[in-house]
């Protein structure tokens, strides 16, 4: 299947049928978010991995009862740093350089710029820069589970104060942005399913310059 097959096959899915998804499906979906692009090479945001029924329950309160919280085989948190840091940069690069056999004695020169531009901005700047990254990964999880078949509902609609204070993630200098339950569609069940995609015409989508 190509990625525009696969982009076709997929909608939002409203109904799941808790069938689990095998691991090394989520893996592939997981590891599409990882290797997403990002500003800067710093992938200023983490994927929260929930299984755990109990947790899927204190979650669809959260998320306004959309029940495909608790009927996924697995829920995926991407939350976003809720600032850019020196520590946190810096971590970044030094990892980079390590990993590509580089000296690491000083900041390059880069570095040091990139830093001075990010840490002189306000954290609610920072954070809403870093979730615009969280998305991008947001969309390569979104496409990978399309390509593989597995069903999801990328979410937006929920009350990210509390997931954050369920999931501990300003402890961990995390803000929650987005929600993406994974599984597979009950069709007898789904009233989306069978509806027609549609989308604006390309004829007005598309805005040309020549």
């Amino acid at each position: 299947m190509s990625l525009l097959d696969a982009l076709k096959w997929r909608y939002a899915t409203k109904k799941m049928n808790g069938e689990p998804v095998p691991q090394h499906k989520v893996d592939q979906i997981i590891e599409a978010a990882h290797l997403a692009p990002t500003s800067s090479g710093l992938q200023p945001f983490r994927v929260i991995v929930v299984t755990n029924p109990a947790l899927k329950e204190k979650i669809l309160p959260i998320a306004y009862g959309q029940a495909q919280v608790t009927a996924a085989s697995h829920v995926l948190v991407f939350a976003a740093w809720d600032n850019y840091t020196e520590e946190r940069i810096r971590g970044v690069f030094s990892n980079s350089n390590k990993e590509r056999g580089l000296p690491d004695e000083t900041p390059s020169d880069y570095e040091v710029q990139l830093t001075g531009n990010y840490t002189t901005r306000t954290s609610e700047v920072n954070f809403n820069h870093a979730a615009k990254q969280a998305y991008i990964a947001f969309g390569m999880a979104i496409a990978e589970a399309a390509l593989l078949q597995v069903d999801a509902t990328p979410m937006e609609g929920f009350n990210a104060d509390q997931l954050d204070a369920l999931l501990g993630l300003r402890e961990r200098g995390l803000r929650s942005v987005t929600i993406l339950p994974l599984g597979y569609r009950e069709e007898n069940g789904d009233w989306l399913v069978n509806l027609k995609k549609v989308r604006t015409p390309a004829s007005e989508f598309v805005i040309e310059y020549n």
